[in-house]
Order: structure tokens, then sequence, then C-alpha cells
């Protein structure tokens, strides 16, 4: 699965099903425990179950929060994966109505509701970045610098030296090449571009 694309903010959506109101709230989330503050957050005490699942990258959890196993926490992941969507966690609220769903309709509720909450959201899309190291001769820093901005490269650290300035920066894996290129270009070749381990 390529995915390229997250929230671009909190989402919510609420639907009414065989009596039973259910509540979904999703949010962009770039690490586990951002995911579980999520989740905290969001959570509501009053409801019969406040059932979740988060992917960030390789990284991902459900919780059926008391339904039957299977019927909650897993649909919500799957409407998450099913999208193509990472950095994402989703926490869908029910509150019991009086008619029970059975296992299937509660997959269906759950991943239902989760599904259209995002399919309704604003997204954007994920740009992988890269760290990477520059080296210049002093004399060449200054074009440098200017020039940062045309490779959307961010300066994280520097250090001076007798040899000139090694420069960490961050970049889109994307226009890698094109910075490199640049600095060999702009230091004859005197000078380095390379990612950083």
């Amino acid at each position: 699965m390529n995915v390229t694309s997250t929230l671009r903010g909190d989402a919510s959506l609420q639907q009414e099903i065989r009596k039973s109101r259910f509540l979904a709230q999703a949010a962009m989330v770039d690490s586990a425990d951002a995911a579980m503050a999520h989740v905290a957050r969001v959570a509501s005490r009053e409801a019969t179950h406040n059932c979740w699942a988060w992917r960030v990258g390789a990284l991902y959890r459900f919780s059926d929060d008391g339904e039957p196993g299977g019927s909650a926490g897993r649909p919500i992941l799957a409407a998450i994966d099913g999208q193509g969507l990472d950095r994402v966690a989703v926490v869908v609220t029910r509150w019991y109505g009086g008619i029970k769903l059975g296992v299937g309709g509660l997959a269906r509720a759950y991943g239902g509701c989760a599904a259209e909450c995002l399919r309704v959201a604003e997204r954007m899309e994920i740009i992988e970045r890269v760290r990477a190291r520059i080296t210049c001769a002093f004399a060449d820093a200054p074009l440098l610098y200017a020039r940062l901005r045309d490779f959307d490269a961010r300066r994280i650290d520097e250090h001076g030296s007798a040899e000139g300035v090694s420069l960490a920066v961050e970049v889109a894996r994307s226009r890698f090449d094109a910075l490199a290129a640049f600095v060999s270009d702009l230091t004859r070749g005197r000078g380095s571009c390379e990612i950083s381990p």
C-alpha cells in the first residue's frame, strides 16, 4: 500500500443506527503517544463504548472497548487503511439505544461511521523528508543560504571549521537530488550534499 495522505485537521461525523448514536472523531497524529492522547481527549465517560484505532507508519493499535472481539476496533482500522491514510487516529463513540446489532451489525456500524468520517475529512499529502549534510566553503555559504528555500530545505544546525561550513538540513526526499546537484554546481564539485544516516 502506497500511503501518501493524512488528515489536514480534526474531523467528526455522527450517525444514528438502529437507535444507537455513533460519533466518529478523527485526527492527524504523528506518534503513538499523540494517538493515545487523542483517544483520551475525545472519549466520553457517559458513552456505552469508546472504540478506537490508529496507524502511524507500520505501528497500529485498536480497541473494542467491551464490544465483542473484532466488531469495532479492527473495522475502524480497516477504514483507515482502506482509504490509504497514515498518521491517523479515529475514536468511534457509541451510546446504546436499546437494540442489539450483533457482531456483523456492529462491525458495519463502527467501520462505516469511521469510513464516512474519513471520507468527508479534508486531507493533505504526506511529504517524506530526509536529513542531509551539506559542506561548502565559506565563500559559497551566502548563496547556498539564499537558495535553500527554493528546494524547500530547512536548516537544522550548522558548524564552521577551517575547511568551511557544515550545514544540516531537512529536505523533501523528492527534492534531494536537485539540491545535491545545485551544491555540486555552486561549489564546482568541491562541496557535498549527502543524506545523513
